[in-house]
Order: structure tokens, then C-alpha cells, then sequence
């Protein structure tokens, strides 16, 4: 399980600090380790420690719980749906909040015009 989880996690690390457009090198100087390293966390070959985890989390912006959603094994602790929905929620919210007026504008614009056709659906 170990080993299936850490090439996950690695997926999930690369996805976001492409997503942001940022390099290797970049979020292993933010963190203290080299982008080597990076790259094996990335490839799965070498695990993550918890303060580890902590500190990319915490530079990519994202909550601890990004690296374990959907993984198969994962199950959160109490109701699976109700954390789930709070965690995505104060995700949502503490992203668009970061979003300059103009972007804010267009995502509202855009969840506007959705939901105009779904009245005349």
C-alpha cells in the first residue's frame, strides 16, 4: 500500500505544481531540499514525511487532505460526504477569494449564463 500511495501523492504534487506553473526547482527551494528530490517524490520513489507534507501543502496552497482524495484506500474519519463537502467548499472559497475582481467577474459571469440555459432547458 505504501508504495502504491507514494507514486499517488507524486501524481497529485506534479498536477498541482504544473497547474500553478511552477518548476521543479521552485518548490524544492521554498522547501529546503533539492529538485532531485522533487523528483523522486514526484516518481513515487521516495515517501513524503508529515512535515514534509506540511510545508508543500503549504506553498502550493492547498490543503493536506489534496494529497489523499482520491486515493482507494483513503477513507476520512466521521461522515465521509460532510467532510469532503467542507473541505472543497473552504477550498472554493479560500481560492476565489485570492482571484482578482476581474477573474471573479468572469467565473460569475460564466455560473450566470449556466445557469440562464438551465432555465430555458
Amino acid at each position: 500500500m505504501e508504495e502504491s500511495f507514494n507514486n499517488h501523492l507524486g501524481k497529485k504534487l506534479r498536477m498541482r505544481r504544473l497547474s500553478l506553473g511552477l518548476t521543479q526547482t521552485k518548490v524544492a527551494d521554498a522547501i529546503n531540499v533539492t529538485f532531485q528530490q522533487i523528483q523522486k517524490y514526484e516518481k513515487g520513489t521516495n515517501g513524503v514525511s508529515s512535515a514534509r507534507l506540511m510545508q508543500i501543502s503549504q506553498f502550493l496552497k492547498i490543503p493536506i487532505t489534496y494529497f489523499y482524495e482520491e486515493f482507494k484506500d483513503y477513507k476520512p474519519f466521521g461522515s465521509d460526504q460532510t467532510i469532503t463537502e467542507d473541505l472543497s467548499y473552504s477550498f472554493l472559497t479560500k481560492t476565489f477569494n485570492a482571484l482578482s475582481r476581474n477573474e471573479k467577474d468572469k467565473i460569475l459571469q460564466v455560473l450566470k449564463n449556466t445557469e440562464d440555459l438551465e432555465k430555458t432547458g
